[in-house]
């Protein structure tokens, strides 16, 4: 994984450190980790696998 990666935390993670998840993009992947567990490796998925992932969650979570 690129050093280089620009992290953005989650707005749905808590403010309290309890949830805290980050995602950072590039043209070919879309990459997601935990940040209070950074040894753990990242999950890389492709940007029509995140696209998939993102409405799914959406549609759970009505």
């Amino acid at each position: 994984m690129s050093p280089d990666l620009h992290w953005f935390k989650s707005s749905y993670s808590g403010n309290e450190g309890g949830d805290c998840v980050e995602v950072a993009t590039c043209p070919h992947a879309v990459h997601v980790r935990d940040s209070k567990d950074l040894a753990v490796p990242a999950l890389a998925l492709s940007p029509a696998a995140w696209v998939s992932f993102v409405g799914f969650a959406a549609d759970a979570s009505v």
